[in-house]
């Protein structure tokens, strides 16, 4: 009995130091290298820091830059690396960091390590704004102070062309091109270190028949134009100097009274907002910067879409309906194709003829021109809106064009009837506070205001 214990003692010790062995060479394999041992991105110039207890990596880009097409380099201890199902390459695969993006490094024996990389664009240091005043046939130019107040600057104007309704920089900050109404061009500017516009030498490009809204790509290097009474839309090339040229097919088909376009942060589709057609046309933008209606070249709207935009991940778009007092919000398919949500509009105020989201992509605001106010709304992770618990917040006369600050801090509202803007604090709740200067001066009939920084 007793050799029968020793023996059965020998081969449970046998089965353990084999079991031991086993885990032994488990956790051998789990400690197989796979770690991230530098990441950065040469255009731009931008370092990761890396934090290898969290697998974070966090990346600061320069202020403008486009970060839906990054190319990374990076070195790792790992055998190959990922981004979801593509192989990366250092220094040659791009990806889009609107989000953040998980690599995973794999190591030779199959183990894996992910690493999420975050990349912030950094903040501003100057803040400038421009007001088109439709009836005054000149630009407004404001210096935004530390407190997001505006102030005019020692040259308060600059004259554009016959009834201005739209101004847009380029993502730069170097150029400013303004949408001629009634004289049916486009007035181009250099943008001076101060923020000042001063007309190029070439002052203006022909567009076609009442153009209405101006905007520029995020590569800068085309910009289209909405011909509000040629029901088309004009297309450019900007050049090194930043002066427009016409395409060679000099314009697309809309559909009838288009009056807002807009251009989706990959710079890959383009939307337009048709007035008398209640829908919005939709396209894809070429290698070349030009534009093809999608095989749906349409998706319906409420009534009279005055204002369209889209959030700052790409994934959704919201249009202002002027006849039907409310806002149509849509996804956006991988194809860029939009579908209208379940939901397909949320109520906003009397007359709706503006709709912005900040850059943070939580809130929207709606300028509605009819009830001299601004709708509020929440964003949800599905992109719906849901008006704020103060679902508005008091305006100018006719408020026609509503913009927030590239920091997110700030919201200007240009009143048409009143002759001025008005400028809010952000809450972080998104809501929005009158400054204790409520409004500032602009020029004859102010229609439209934009904010950009450096």
């Amino acid at each position: 009995m007793k050799m029968s214990l020793c023996w059965f003692s020998s081969l449970f010790l046998l089965a353990s130091l084999f079991v031991m062995a086993g885990c032994s060479g488990s956790d051998s394999n789990n400690s197989a290298p796979k770690s991230m041992t530098a990441f950065s991105f040469i255009i731009p110039a931008a370092t990761g820091t890396i934090n290898e207890s969290a697998k974070t990596i966090a990346v600061t880009v320069p202020y403008k830059t486009n970060v839906t097409a990054l190319v990374a380099t990076f070195t790792s201890t790992g055998s190959n690396v990922y981004v979801g199902s593509t192989a990366q390459m250092s220094g040659t695969t791009p990806n889009n960091f609107l989000a953040p993006v998980a690599y995973t490094v794999t190591a030779a024996d199959g183990s894996t390590a992910i690493y999420t990389v975050t990349v912030t664009v950094a903040a501003p240091t100057k803040l400038f704004a421009y007001v088109a005043n439709l009836n005054g046939n000149y630009v407004s130019q404001y210096n935004i102070g530390a407190d997001g107040s505006l102030t005019a600057m020692s040259t308060a104007t600059v004259a554009a062309g016959t009834g201005p309704t739209s101004v847009t920089v380029d993502p730069s900050g170097k150029y400013a091109y303004v949408a001629n109404n009634g004289s049916n061009n486009v007035s181009q500017y250099n943008i001076g270190a101060d923020g000042s516009l001063t007309a190029m030498s070439a002052a203006t490009v022909a567009a076609g028949t009442g153009p209405a809204i101006v905007t520029v790509d995020p590569s800068g290097k085309y910009a289209y134009v909405t011909n509000f009474s040629g029901s088309n839309i004009s297309q450019y090339t900007i050049g090194a100097d930043g002066s427009l040229t016409a395409m060679s097919t000099a314009t697309v088909a809309a559909g009838t009274q288009p009056f807002s376009v807009t251009v989706d942060p990959s710079g890959k589709y383009a939307y337009v907002a048709n007035r008398i057609s209640n829908n919005i046309s939709q396209y894809t933008i070429g290698a070349d910067g030009s534009l093809t209606a999608m095989s749906t070249a349409t998706v319906a709207t409420g009534s009279t879409p005055w204002s369209v935009t889209v959030d700052p991940s790409g994934k959704y778009a919201y249009v202002a309906n002027f006849g039907g007092s409310n806002v149509s919000q849509y996804t956006i398919g991988a194809d860029g194709s939009l579908t209208a949500m379940s939901t397909a509009t949320v109520a906003a105020g009397a007359a709706p003829v503006s709709v912005t989201v900040d850059p943070s992509g939580k809130y929207a605001y709606v300028a509605n021109w009819g009830n001299y106010n601004v709708s509020q709304y929440n964003i949800g992770a599905d992109g719906s809106l849901t008006a704020m618990s103060t679902a508005t917040a008091a305006a100018g006369t006719q408020p026609a064009s509503v913009t927030v600050d590239p920091s997110g801090k700030y919201a200007y509202v240009a009143n048409i009837g009143s002759d001025n803007v008005s400028q809010y604090t952000i809450g972080a709740d998104g809501s929005l506070t009158a400054m204790s200067t409520a409004t500032v001066a602009a020029g004859t009939s102010p229609f439209f205001v934009i904010t950009f920084g450096r």
